[in-house]
């Protein structure tokens, strides 16, 4: 889940940000990506089970992470900030959807429940 959320979430920079400064700034990208991504992951993941977190801080942490960092680390335009906001809002819901439906993995969002496409089928 992981490896695909990376993956959406990077060309939803280089929709954002365009050819030109995604490439210049590959390395930023990819910093910003793990960060958003990666350890935003396992924070929730790890917050919510492990360190017994209450979903207050699990949740909202990793998400204002997401909100904040990208237009701040790319000094994004008031007009690129809101297409990325747009395009934020839109992938976690859509990345839970296609886990859950496809694979029956209700980890992401697990307060929206979703039917696997193997549950329907039985």
């Amino acid at each position: 889940m992981i490896v695909a959320s990376l993956a959406l979430f990077i060309a939803m920079l280089r929709l954002v940000l365009g050819r030109a400064l995604f490439m210049r700034r590959r390395r930023a990208v990819l910093v910003v990506s793990a960060i958003v991504v990666v350890l935003g992951m396992l924070f929730g993941k790890y917050g919510a089970t492990a360190l017994g977190l209450p979903w207050w801080i699990y949740y909202p942490v990793p998400a204002l992470v997401t909100i904040l960092l990208p237009p701040i680390v790319f000094r994004l335009p008031w007009r690129r900030t809101l297409l990325y906001l747009l395009l934020s809002t839109i992938s976690a819901p859509l990345i839970h959807v296609l886990f859950s439906f496809l694979l029956g993995w209700n980890e992401y969002m697990p307060f929206i429940p979703i039917p696997s496409l193997a549950s329907l089928l039985r």
